[in-house]
């Protein structure tokens, strides 16, 4: 029996710590839409993604109000583009890209992932195409995320790719220069790619997935952080080992609430329901922030030493928890540590107690990687290059994801300031130090092999 405590413990989630469902994103095969001509494959594709996302948007809301948990964000994944326009030409891509652009307008959704390519252990020729329409493809669409899985602990890293990256991420930001470099912010380069994730910029319908599926992802920081708060005003000196009980345990709910509406969305629209994603998700909002959990545990300066062990046993015990709630626990499930969408990592950056180095040290724990942070726009395509290759090698040879979302603001440097506006938030420009330092190791290409699965130590 559900106890009166726990009715209004989660009221109180959902009225006053933010608690939200923070995607529900519709899985989509595209395989069959595929034709020798571009024109006839963009319109299979317009038509079948309004054939099936056509009512998500007012089921989703029509469920919101029903069970009273908001629904953030409404979006769809697609089969991976590189795989459906092989063969094709750059320019076919970009017409691809805008035929999803126009689905997904239609269709009322906020963004739409699978502009993407696998090419860990090599490049064919329709995702080199791919990856050199990206700039084009995401400066003339406006919901269309793309991402690029460039590693994995199966078949190492791919450094062709990264280092042609470098320059693609460039482009991408320097054609949205009136935004900030805003168009970067829709571009991620991905070690070890989950093939079934809700969040944006990263989300994919990958290869043994159902036709049509539903997949959630759900957050709440603030809910975490009131848990802790509470628990510590008890009064009895709870050890750390306490304090993960409590972070499990409040996971454990708010898994609990995602599913539910998952499950019921699904239904209403009749297809399979997929996947809980049990992630922290912070957002620019007062409250809602996993820098704040870091505070609440014990680092008065978020970057301090100690804050690394902190995100390992957030990620863990909120993995933990959302495993035991749900059925089917998936995607990227833990702590994200993105610095413009959190207000205090952001505020870390700017006052200098938190760095990009121990971001990086960070992301070997947490559930993604470098996500959402700002840089010096003039921080030359090999050195973002080698960013990207730390990165890698943190997923690749840990057996985790590991993701760069990283964005060279044009005409900005390190201490200036940059706004995205809603939940893309806002952060003072990363310090990128030894810029510049690295091209002759990207300059070698090819191949980083992959890891030994034995003499781990």
């Amino acid at each position: 029996m559900i106890r009166s405590d726990q009715i209004l413990s989660t009221v109180d989630m959902i009225q006053k710590e933010n608690l939200d469902v923070r995607a529900v994103t519709m899985g989509i095969d595209l395989h069959d839409c595929r034709s020798r001509d571009a024109g006839t494959t963009c319109q299979r594709i317009r038509e079948k993604i309004c054939r099936y996302a056509g009512n998500l948007v007012p089921t989703c809301e029509k469920i919101a109000r029903k069970y009273g948990i908001p629904v953030v964000n409404k979006r769809i994944a697609v089969t991976p583009i590189g795989s459906i326009g092989a063969g094709y030409t750059r320019e076919e891509f970009v017409l691809l890209a805008k035929a999803l652009d126009e689905a997904a307008s239609e269709v009322g959704i906020d963004f739409l992932g699978g502009f993407s390519a696998n090419v860990e252990n090599g490049m064919s020729g329709g995702a080199r195409e791919l990856i050199l329409a990206i700039p084009e493809a995401l400066s003339c669409t406006s919901k269309v995320c793309a991402s690029i899985n460039a590693g994995s602990s199966k078949y190492g890293i791919n450094m062709d790719a990264v280092a042609m990256l470098g320059h693609t991420i460039k482009d991408v930001a320097e054609r949205s220069a009136d935004t900030g470099g805003f168009g970067a912010a829709k571009l991620v380069i991905f070690a070890n790619q989950p093939e079934a994730n809700p969040f944006m910029a990263g989300a994919i319908h990958g290869t043994g997935q159902h036709e049509v599926v539903i997949n959630v992802g759900v957050s709440g920081p603030g809910v975490i952080a009131r848990a802790l708060e509470r628990r510590l005003e008890q009064g009895d000196s709870p050890g750390l080992h306490d304090l993960a009980d409590e972070i499990k345990q409040t996971a454990f709910r708010v898994t609990r609430c995602g599913e539910l509406i998952g499950r019921r969305v699904a239904q209403r629209l009749g297809v399979p329901f997929g996947i809980v994603d049990v992630s922290l998700a912070p957002t620019p909002r007062i409250g809602d922030s996993v820098g704040e959990i870091l505070r609440i545990l014990g680092v008065d300066d978020i970057g301090a030493p100690g804050s690394t062990a902190i995100v390992a046993m957030l990620n863990d015990a909120v993995k933990k928890g959302g495993t035991f709630a749900s059925q089917s626990a998936g995607g990227l499930s833990g702590a994200f540590i993105p610095v413009c969408e959190d207000a205090e990592l952001a505020a870390a950056v700017a006052n200098g107690s938190l760095s990009l180095e121990k971001l990086e040290a960070m992301t070997s724990v947490c559930s993604v990687g470098l996500d959402m942070v700002a840089i010096p726009g003039s921080v030359d395509a090999a050195t973002i290059s080698a960013i990207m290759a730390d990165e890698m090698a943190i997923g690749m040879i840990n057996h985790k994801t590991t993701a760069v979302r990283i964005i060279p603001v044009p005409g900005k440097e390190a201490g200036d300031f940059v706004s995205f506006g809603g939940l893309f938030g806002e952060s003072a420009i990363l310090e990128v130090r030894n810029s510049g330092k690295s091209s002759r190791f990207i300059g070698f290409g090819g191949k980083i092999p992959a890891p030994i699965n034995s003499l781990k130590n």
